[in-house]
């Protein structure tokens, strides 16, 4: 889980951690989102009472937040690849030596790969900075 951290980055958690009292290392953009990723006994501190501080959140950055519990490991990889997209889905997800393969149908993998595959590089460099894996689509 070793990312680099560029300046807007750390504007983000500097203002994440001010108004949730979260210290977090995790913040990354996917399909114009920024979500934040702390442990899981704190999302629903970070998310606030009625969700007061994603709204404030959203208000200020002028963008969609989500937060998701970080993974504890590979075998948390399901999971919180799933948290990320959602709400897209996959039929499946393969582990197969140093590569993570996404099962998707057509629409859906339409919507994960996004236009000029953007979607499909937040997603892959999300994939390593985490778990250290190549990430592919089917």
């Amino acid at each position: 889980m070793a990312n680099t951290i560029n300046m807007q980055d750390m504007r983000h958690l500097n203002l994440f951690g001010r108004i949730t009292h979260i210290s977090t290392r995790f913040c990354f953009p996917y399909n114009e989102h920024i979500i934040f990723s702390v442990p899981m006994n704190l999302v629903s501190k970070a998310v606030g009472e009625n969700g007061r501080n994603i709204k404030k959140l959203n208000e200020i950055l002028g963008k969609r937040v989500k937060v998701v519990p970080s993974p504890n490991g590979i075998q948390d990889a399901e999971k919180f690849i799933e948290r990320v997209i959602s709400p897209t889905q996959f039929r499946e997800i393969e582990l197969i030596d140093d590569t993570i393969i996404i099962t998707a149908g057509s629409q859906n993998k339409a919507a994960l790969l996004g236009r000029n595959k953007r979607r499909l590089l937040e997603l892959q460099k999300i994939v390593k900075n985490f778990f250290g894996k190549e990430l592919r689509i089917i």
